[in-house]
């Protein structure tokens, strides 16, 4: 890296009520199934166990949504170049007190 390299880690948080987990596994399971998907057929069985097995929806979601996905939030920002999207789902307990109602400006 150079002198005048400078990077920025951005780091987003969001929460969402699953509202049917049927449904969003199904989605998922379409996903894993999709032919354009890059999987072996050992790892499409193993995916659709993880996801099929996840009654949390965590895993499922994991697979409807890609890293490269939050990178459309700073595609209109001309001073910077994005380098890489990484995503993670895990279970939560739900919005925090904090995060019930708030609504957060752009300064």
């Amino acid at each position: 890296m150079s002198d005048n390299e400078k990077f920025l880690r951005l780091t987003v948080e969001l929460t969402v009520e699953v509202l049917d987990v049927d449904a969003l596994q199904a989605a998922a399971l379409a996903e894993i199934r999709h032919p354009d998907a890059e999987l072996s057929d050992e790892e499409r069985a193993e995916q659709a166990e993880l996801v099929a097995s996840d009654d949390t929806g965590a895993s499922a979601l994991q697979w409807l949504i890609e890293p490269d996905h939050v990178l459309q939030l700073v595609d209109h920002i001309d001073e910077i170049e994005p380098r890489e999207a990484v995503l993670g789902v895990e279970p939560s307990e739900g919005p925090s007190e904090d995060e019930d109602h708030e609504e957060h400006d752009h300064a």
